[in-house]
């Protein structure tokens, strides 16, 4: 049984991770200092709170357990707070890591799966968008897993460090079996949000634009389920495992749904009424954002299985509801 240390496991995608690997027969050991996850949602029995910035937790997590691969969930992830606090996501997001990459190189570690971002893109120059898009980030959120790519590449020269970077678009969904969901607060993400309005604990949902170029003048993005994206963390982990090379996969459904058609899709699936708002646009909010992932169904193996949208709203209604974030 391979011992996988997953940082970040309390949060959304770092807790349905967890519950992956041990279907699969793993060992996870869980590190998050709950700024932002839920003690709850770690399904394992091995769990440290700690933070990245502590670096003798971080020696000692790695003497204690025989540690075969790492799974990178720490980060924060707000682009608005981002900009308006960029120091703490380059003390989280980038000297936090580069404190855990010097503790696997003590420890001789040396595969890790690193959580990215779409927003490693910038503005697209181009729809949909490969792994070959320029990296040109317009946030510090962006730039700080741009930062890490970077360093992680030069940890590989120089050390051999072995890295799959999984580059998400929109996660969206919950667990099926409903013991994992969104809990984020303050909650930015567009579904759980709208799903909120819908079940009475916001006052209404805010469209920022409606005067893009696209079909509906909204914002058009790439939603991928929960599950088919830790899915694809466990490939790349197998990936790794089996002698495989360093990666860059973007995770998308490759294909596109505007702000309206997710509220449409909720208000289908709750039978629900809401009140929206057409507010200004956000800067930095590019009209369309839509995965290519041709390599990562070549090369990982790896094709969503749940793309509908319907279907990602529902799983997240139903765990709301049962969590009261709903009524």
């Amino acid at each position: 049984m391979k011992t996988i240390l997953v940082v970040g496991g309390a949060g959304y995608i770092g807790s349905h991770a967890v519950k992956a690997l041990m279907a699969e027969g793993y060992h996870p050991v869980v590190l998050d200092n709950l700024s932002r996850g839920h003690r709850d949602a770690v399904l394992c029995p091995d769990f440290i709170r700690a933070d990245l910035a502590d670096a003798r937790v971080l020696a000692r997590v790695f003497t204690d357990y025989r540690i075969d691969a790492v799974m990178h969930f720490a980060a924060l992830t707000y682009v608005g707070e981002s900009v308006e606090d960029p120091a703490r996501y380059y003390e989280n997001n980038v000297t936090g890591c580069i404190n855990l990459l010097s503790a696997m190189r003590k420890a001789g570690v040396d595969k890790i799966i690193f959580s990215s971002t779409a927003a490693v893109y910038g503005n697209p120059r181009e729809i949909p968008i490969t792994e070959d898009h320029p990296r040109d980030p317009i946030n510090p959120y962006g730039m700080t897993k741009y930062v890490m790519e970077r360093a992680m590449e030069d940890y590989s020269t120089a050390y051999g460090l072995r890295f799959v970077s999984l580059r998400y678009f929109n996660a969206a969904g919950a667990d099926p079996d409903g013991e994992l969901g969104e809990r984020h607060d303050p909650e930015t993400h567009l579904i759980p949000a709208i799903l909120m309005a819908a079940g009475g604990k916001r006052d209404e949902i805010v469209v920022f634009g409606d005067d893009y170029p696209t079909p509906d003048g909204t914002c058009v993005r790439d939603y991928i389920h929960i599950t088919d994206l830790v899915d694809a963390h466990l490939r790349a982990l197998a990936r790794l495992f089996a002698g495989g090379g360093n990666g860059y996969y973007n995770l998308g459904s490759q294909q596109g749904h505007s702000v309206r058609e997710v509220i449409e899709a909720v208000r289908a699936v709750t039978g629900r009424s809401f009140p929206v708002r057409i507010g200004p646009r956000r800067e930095g909010d590019p009209p369309t954002l839509v995965a290519s992932s041709q390599r990562a169904a070549a090369e990982l193996g790896w094709l969503p299985a749940h793309t509908d949208l319907a279907d990602m709203v529902g799983t997240a209604w139903r765990f709301m509801l049962t969590r009261g974030l709903a009524g």
